[in-house]
Order: C-alpha cells, then sequence, then structure tokens
C-alpha cells in the first residue's frame, strides 16, 4: 500500500495514539471549567439541577438569561470573524469539505459562549464545545504531522472527544464516520477507533470507569409484548425526534428577528430560567436526570410532565443559537418517553417486563431520529449502558425512528447528514434512471436527401453529426459534417449528392432502456458529445439523442 496522505498505513495509527491522548484530555479540560463556574456560581459540586437552589428562585430566570446574553457576545465574535474570513468553523464541515484546518480564534470564542451558556443551565449538551475543542486540538497537531491531510486528524481528534464524554469508542468512530464522511470505508474507520480507544483507555486511568447509565445489571425479557413495545418506541420517537427538529427549525426563526446575537441569547436563557420554576431538571444536559430516571425516581405524571418541559427547554436554547450539543437532551427526551411508554404498558396490564430498561430503548431510538446517525446511536447506547440484552430492541427502535423521521423529509440536525442523503438520493435516482429520460430531439435526415441539406440542418442545429433514417424511422447510421466539406472541396461529391454516399453505418448508438450508469460507459469508450438512442437492438428505431453534458449535470449532483 502506497504511503499517500489517503493511505491507510502504521504511520496513521502512530499518529492516531497521541490525537487520541490530546483530545481526551482538551474535554477534561473543558468539563473542569465548567465545574470550576459551578462552584464560583452556586458554591456547590452538584449538577446544575441542584446546585440553583442555592439561589431563591426568583434569580433562577436572571441567571440563565444573563449567562444567555454573555454568550450572545462571544458568539457575535466569532460570527463576525466567520464572516469577515469566510472560514468554517464546525468540526463536521471541516472534515467533509477536507478544509486544511479548524479556526482556532471562531473555535475558542464559540466555546466561550458554550461554556456561558451551559454554566448558567441552558438546555444544550456539553459534547458539542468538547468535540470542537477535541476537533481544534487535532487540527493543531496535524501541523506536526504534514504527511497526512489535517482534515484525517482532526477526524481522529473529534472521535477521540466524543469517546472520551460517553466513554463510548466505536460509536464515536462511527458517528464521525456515518456523519462526516457519509461512509464507513475501513481505511478511514480504523484511525478513528484507534483515537477513541486510546481516549477512553486515558478516561479510564484517570478513575472514569464505570458504564455511563447504571443498567448493566438487568435483562431484558424477549417476548411478544416486549417487543410490541420496542416497536411502539420506535415509532414514537421518530415522531418526538421530527417534531423536535421541526420546533427548533421554528425556534430558530422566531428567534432570528432578534438581530442582537447577546439580546437573543439572553431572552433564551430567560425564558428556559422561567421553565425551571416548575422543574430544575429542565436545565443543563440531562445526564444526571437520566440517572434518577434509570433509578425510578419518577411517577408516569413527572415524566410526560418533564418530557414536555425539557423538549420546550431544549428548543428554546438551541432556537437562541446557544452553542452546545444535542446529545444528551436527546438521550433524556429518549429515556423520558421509553419510560413513559413502558409505564402505560403496564397500566394497561400488559406484561412488558423492568420499564426502566425501556429508557436505554427510547434513548437510542430519540438519537437516532434527531441525528439521523442509526448505526452511531444504537453503539453509544449499548457502550453506555454495556447491557448486550439491549442489543436486538435497540436495533429495531432506532431503525424505526429514524426511518420515521426520513420519510417525513425533515432533515438531520447536522446540515453534513441532509447533504449527504441528498447526494445518495441523487445517485439512487442516477443508478435506477434510463436513458430515455434525459432524450433530447436529433437533426435527422432520409438517406435519399441532399449533403447540401445535411449541411443545412447541421448550421440550424449546430451539430456535427446529422442522422440518416428511413421512411419507417429505422437509423441506418450518420453523417460527418467535417467528411461531407472535406469530399466536397475534394469534388468526390457535390452538394447534391445523397447522404448514403458519405454516410457511416457503424456508429455507436445506445437503446432507450439502458441506464444512466450504461450510458455513462458507452460515453467513456468515445470521445462524442452526443448519441443517437435508439428503441431496442432489433428494431432499431430512432428516438433521439442523449448528450454527454446532460449526463455530466445529472451525474453532479451527487459527486
Amino acid at each position: 500500500m502506497s504511503g499517500s496522505k489517503h493511505a491507510l498505513n502504521w504511520t496513521t495509527l502512530l499518529i492516531a495514539i497521541p490525537v487520541g491522548f490530546v483530545a481526551s484530555l482538551v474535554t477534561l479540560a473543558f468539563r473542569g471549567v465548567i465545574d470550576l463556574i459551578n462552584r464560583l456560581l452556586f458554591n456547590s459540586d452538584s449538577e446544575i439541577t441542584v446546585a440553583m437552589h442555592v439561589w431563591p428562585w426568583i434569580f433562577w430566570p436572571l441567571l440563565v438569561g444573563a449567562g444567555g446574553v454573555l454568550a450572545g457576545f462571544f458568539l457575535r465574535y466569532a460570527v463576525a470573524i466567520e464572516k469577515q474570513e469566510t472560514v468554517k468553523t464546525d468540526y463536521l464541515e471541516v472534515i467533509n469539505a477536507r478544509l486544511d484546518a479548524v479556526p482556532t480564534k471562531t473555535s475558542l470564542f464559540r466555546a466561550l459562549s458554550s461554556i456561558a451558556s451551559i454554566g448558567s443551565g441552558a438546555s444544550i449538551g456539553k459534547e458539542g464545545p468538547m468535540v470542537q475543542l477535541s476537533a481544534l486540538s487535532g487540527s493543531l497537531m496535524g501541523r506536526w504531522f504534514p504527511q497526512m491531510r489535517n482534515s484525517d486528524i482532526v477526524a481522529m481528534a473529534a472521535a477521540a472527544g466524543l469517546s472520551s464524554v460517553y466513554h463510548a469508542p466505536l460509536a464515536s468512530a462511527i458517528f464521525v464516520a456515518e456523519i462526516a464522511f457519509g461512509i464507513s470505508a475501513l481505511q478511514r474507520l480504523i484511525p478513528l477507533i484507534v483515537a477513541s480507544a486510546v481516549a477512553v483507555m486515558t478516561m479510564w486511568s484517570l478513575g472514569f470507569r464505570s458504564a455511563l447509565y447504571p443498567l448493566s445489571e438487568a435483562l431484558f425479557q424477549m417476548d411478544i409484548s416486549s417487543l410490541l413495545m420496542t416497536l411502539v418506541i420506535g415509532l414514537v420517537a421518530g415522531l418526538a425526534g421530527w417534531l423536535l427538529i421541526k420546533l427548533i427549525a421554528r425556534s430558530k426563526m422566531l428567534f432570528g428577528r432578534v438581530k442582537s446575537l447577546p439580546a437573543r441569547l439572553g431572552l433564551g436563557g430567560l425564558a428556559v430560567g422561567f421553565l425551571a420554576l416548575i422543574s430544575t431538571d429542565i436545565l443543563g444536559n440531562g445526564y444526571e436526570v437520566i440517572v434518577k430516571i434509570i433509578d425510578g425516581h419518577y411517577v408516569l405524571a413527572g415524566l410526560i410532565g418533564l418530557l414536555v418541559l425539557k423538549t420546550l427547554a431544549t428548543t428554546l436554547s438551541v432556537g437562541s443559537n446557544a452553542v452546545g450539543g444535542l446529545f444528551t437532551p436527546s438521550l433524556l427526551i429518549g429515556a423520558l418517553l421509553g419510560v413513559a411508554l413502558a409505564q402505560m404498558g403496564v397500566a394497561l396490564h400488559l406484561p412488558v417486563g423492568d420499564t426502566l430498561l425501556y429508557a436505554a430503548i427510547g434513548m437510542a431510538a430519540v438519537l437516532a431520529a434527531v441525528s439521523q446517525a442509526p448505526l452511531m446511536a444504537m453503539l453509544m447506547v449499548l457502550e453506555m449502558t454495556l447491557n448486550s440484552s439491549l442489543l436486538f430492541p435497540i436495533m429495531i427502535a432506532s431503525v424505526l425512528a429514524s426511518m420515521v423521521v426520513y420519510r417525513l423529509q425533515s432533515a438531520s440536525t447536522y446540515p453534513v447528514v441532509s447533504n449527504h442523503f441528498s447526494r445518495s438520493e441523487a445517485k439512487f435516482d442516477f443508478d435506477n434512471m434510463r436513458v430515455d429520460q434525459l432524450i433530447i430531439p436529433g437533426a435527422a435526415l432520409q438517406p435519399e436527401e441532399s449533403v447540401g441539406q445535411a449541411l443545412a440542418v447541421s448550421s440550424l442545429k449546430r451539430e456535427r453529426y446529422v442522422y440518416v433514417i428511413n421512411s419507417a424511422g429505422q437509423f441506418l447510421g450518420v453523417v460527418s459534417i467535417h467528411d461531407i466539406s472535406r469530399k466536397v472541396l475534394s469534388q468526390e461529391i457535390t452538394l447534391d449528392s445523397p447522404v448514403s454516399s458519405v454516410m457511416d453505418d457503424n456508429f455507436p448508438c445506445i437503446y432507450q432502456n439502458q441506464s444512466m450508469r450504461e450510458g455513462w460507459e458507452a460515453f467513456a469508450r468515445v470521445t462524442l458529445e452526443r448519441l443517437p438512442v435508439l428503441n431496442n437492438p432489433q428494431e432499431r428505431r430512432f428516438m433521439g439523442a442523449l448528450t454527454k453534458t446532460s449526463l455530466i449535470q445529472k451525474a453532479q449532483e451527487f459527486l
């Protein structure tokens, strides 16, 4: 195997090790900053849902709102730099577009904006800025390894950052391949897995060894009622994910009317703060609330109420442009949905088994729906729970949920995914379209007509070749305008000579029922711009022409 920038080799794998190590330290540093802010604001080591109670309730909306205003100032500065320098900051876009580097200044200012939002309780995940900063660390390290594309090192660092957050190395590697690359090619996946595994090993060596969510001991009972409940959760999670995507889009449109970013994020924070007056469990990313759900702390009414409130809070925070992730909020919404539906099943006397196990099924399903990355969602929840008995139901629910969102024509929360879907659909259309769908009329004469008429038709249609057909429409061959001109000048023929005297009866052609791919292959064998299209090899009736330009334009939709 060659040592090119695209190839998989030992150097690539050796680079992945320090990249994974550094990325995990970056996520720990970010987490440490958030903890420091918690201690400064609340004099507490507890999560924001508990720490907020240190302040009187009347201050909660003001605190979240003030955090939003501060976040808005940082974000406004980052956006101004992006517009001025026309750069892309998001690590997924950098990887997808194979760009040279993750911008440092805009990444740091977006991280500061995220710290302000997360530290004050916005309903967003911590993983977004953690992975962005990990990707930035990979981009900076990439300067030391000129033998590799910087975007490939950024991909390793992003996968490592995500795996150190969720302790899910395989799912994190799959996520970057599935979302950013749109593929899971082995050559590009292996370095991501190495970097992710090194990041998790680093976290383990620092004492973070346990499963993220305590479900490893429970056993999912495979029976008709449980599978029926799994199907229901998958379908409802798909609708919930679709609704969340639509609500976020609507929220962004409404908040977009507020031109000032500090005012926009401040309003979003204020609104979330008012929702916190009902329950502080809607604050933050929701990790500790998921643990409480799995421990059985909520009854059905509480689950449904919190589901509605968390959905609204996440919609407000993300819609107001708070910089953060949607992973953990999606996981919380899924956990609430899964346990709520399972408890409804129990109320209807369905033997669904341990209702708390359905938290994990709901988590995977909603995450798959929102991200449109079902493979990543399945693996991530399995790695976070370390419960292999959940594999089959999680697979069913994740695929169902993502299919519901896909069939409802809803875009993923990651724009890169929508681009991959568009290209995939265009490729599918191209592979399944027939040649006759791009046929255009072609200049045609009968064999007894004169070469002078052929020249006139060629001039009118601006075509090098004129097709020759008989009275029944059967294709006989072509005449070349260059051949006519040469033979007229050499006095081999006159302008009154019939076109049959200069006709080429062995001209390449294609048939109307052939695929676009076969049409592409036909053009690859010749240097022509157009080919005649016939109905079939037996009758050879002339239908029109196919141009190379029309094929290229169609192929550009997925290239």
